[in-house]
């Protein structure tokens, strides 16, 4: 919030001035001063509403974390990230009088969009960013856990999954999945009793039958913000692919992020294509 600029009053201060300090500016000079303060404060004050349009645009700067520093060491190509507008009058996902954490903001605009050189996933370009549950529900391995977590949705109330996946030159293919639900107590009950297991997820993943927890990423990765992250990477021996997956829980939305890639998954584009997720939900 702008603070407000206290008024200059017209009456000349006749106390000397304190030791270092200029003197005082007479009558006339402080008059012009006040017409200066008070464009100042309109401009800082029209700064302000043109920022909450697109609430908390400025993110965490990605030198911050180790390993995140220079593109040199892996790290992709990301357009500028900026969250979408609210709606009029709508609060932001975690202030104070948004007690059920809800993102009002448009979800389909919260997905991270592609680096540069990806090319779009044909399973999650169309529909305009949603995603039928069935496309959500594939990414998992079994019959039993996909119809599992199908009543699971379905019973917890899923309002809608939004989606986007592409594939790097490497052969790096990424799936990013929002589901919203009513608030963020669902969400929370759905996470932990669907996604989040403590050593390995809850469900495996098509390719992905044993994972541990990833427990690579930088400590400011996993501390900073409202969202709450588990990271899973698949263990050796694996098959044509290695999958990393993160579950992120933030308020009324859970983000499912899948990475898998021919070999070995590459560390450093999985942390950060997580983290700047994140980021964005909060």
């Amino acid at each position: 919030m702008t603070e407000q600029q206290t008024p200059v009053p017209d009456a000349v201060d006749d106390r000397p001035p304190l030791p270092g300090t200029a003197p005082l500016p007479a009558p006339g000079d402080r008059r012009v001063l006040r017409t200066v303060l008070r464009w100042t404060t309109a401009a800082v004050v029209f700064a302000a509403v043109g920022t909450s349009t697109a609430y908390g645009i400025t993110l965490m700067d990605r030198t911050d974390l180790p390993g995140l520093a220079t593109r040199a060491d892996g790290r992709w190509d990301y357009p500028q990230i900026v969250r979408p507008p609210l709606p009029a009058g709508s609060p932001a996902p975690f202030a104070d009088r948004n007690a059920a954490f809800v993102h009002y903001a448009d979800l389909r605009e919260l997905v991270l969009p592609a680096p540069k050189g990806a090319k779009p996933d044909p399973a999650l370009a169309g529909d305009h960013g949603w995603v039928k549950p069935q496309v959500f529900l594939a990414e998992y391995a079994t019959d039993d856990d996909r119809d599992a977590l199908q009543g699971e949705l379905t019973n917890h109330g899923l309002r809608h999954i939004a989606g986007r996946g592409w594939t790097m030159p490497d052969g790096t293919r990424t799936r990013i999945y929002l589901l919203q639900f009513e608030t963020g107590l669902i969400a929370g009950e759905v996470q932990e009793d669907e996604f989040a297991g403590y050593d390995e997820p809850t469900h495996a993943l098509r390719g992905a039958p044993t994972n541990k927890m990833d427990d690579s990423f930088p400590t400011a990765a996993t501390t900073s913000g409202h969202s709450l992250q588990n990271a899973y990477v698949e263990q050796k021996p694996y098959g044509a692919e290695q999958v990393k997956q993160a579950y992120l829980y933030s308020g009324d939305v859970i983000g499912v992020v899948v990475q898998s890639r021919k070999g070995d998954a590459k560390e450093i584009p999985f942390q950060q294509t997580v983290v700047l997720q994140r980021e964005l939900l909060d």
